[in-house]
């Protein structure tokens, strides 16, 4: 692809920056929850140059990848029992089908009596938000795996710990990082939604403290800070799948 076809993506956005750069100065708007797009790079220089970004940063994707980490254990485990166990599945529907829906936020008091303020409780929070889609995928490339790697396995007397590893985990592992790679923008969306709604650390607390002290510019370069991080997580994490998988690995995202 060439340079000018990749800039083609940028030229919306940045005509919508221009146009609401000019609208705000024109119009000598004051306001306590807007900011003109230049403010607002400015207050993003200004918090990269003085580190606290990067600190709210490195706490948030610290307790991002911690929560994804245990969830996306938990989940993986649990999807492979229930994609193996036709048996197990339908004894468990009930129970994950109500539990599930349950917002992740809904549980905070809870998380916040058991463990206080800090990285567990926010992890704890994370690590449930990140469990569901992990084993709903996984339960599902498990249960698609071609019957006959499963008949080669019996066949082979494998135990049941070399199936799942030599047969299952192998067959499934492209949906199963998909599965990953969007339980990696969940853990990163709740971790801030977290943050924001009680844990005084991390970005979402930089956005309330950005908040309260009437700072528009500095909370914007925050959202828009979060927005860019997100980005970069997911343009990583799909080159590890291109490089892992191939490109046909991505087009059954959309499926």
């Amino acid at each position: 692809m060439s340079m000018p076809e990749r800039l083609k993506p940028l030229l919306l956005p940045l005509a919508a920056l221009l146009a609401f750069e000019a609208a705000m100065r024109l119009a000598a708007v004051q306001s306590d929850s807007l900011a003109p797009p230049s403010a607002i790079a400015l207050a993003l220089a200004g918090a990269l140059t003085d580190g606290s970004l990067l600190i709210a940063t490195r706490d948030t994707l610290a307790s991002a990848f911690a929560g994804l980490a245990l969830g996306g254990a938990i989940g993986l485990a649990l999807g492979i029992a229930l994609g193996l166990s036709h048996i197990l599945n339908r004894l468990m529907e009930v129970t994950i089908e109500a539990i599930r829906p349950i917002p992740s936020v809904a549980l905070l008091p809870i998380a916040l009596i058991a463990l206080g303020f800090g990285y567990r409780m926010e992890i704890a929070i994370v690590a449930f938000a990140c469990v569901w889609p992990v084993l709903i995928m996984t339960r599902a490339a498990v249960g698609g795996i071609e019957p006959r790697l499963i008949e080669v396995a019996r066949v082979l007397r494998l135990t049941q710990l070399d199936r799942v590893r030599k047969i299952v985990i192998p067959a499934a592992l492209p949906r199963i990082f998909l599965a990953f790679r969007l339980a990696a923008g969940i853990a990163l969306i709740v971790a801030v939604t977290v943050e924001i709604a009680i844990n005084p650390l991390g970005l979402g607390a930089g956005i309330m403290t950005a908040q309260q002290a009437l700072r528009p510019d500095l909370m914007l370069a925050y959202l828009v800070w979060i927005g860019v991080t997100g980005f970069v997580l997911n343009a990583a994490l799909m080159a590890a799948q291109t490089t892992l998988f191939g490109r046909a690995a991505l087009t059954g995202d959309g499926a």
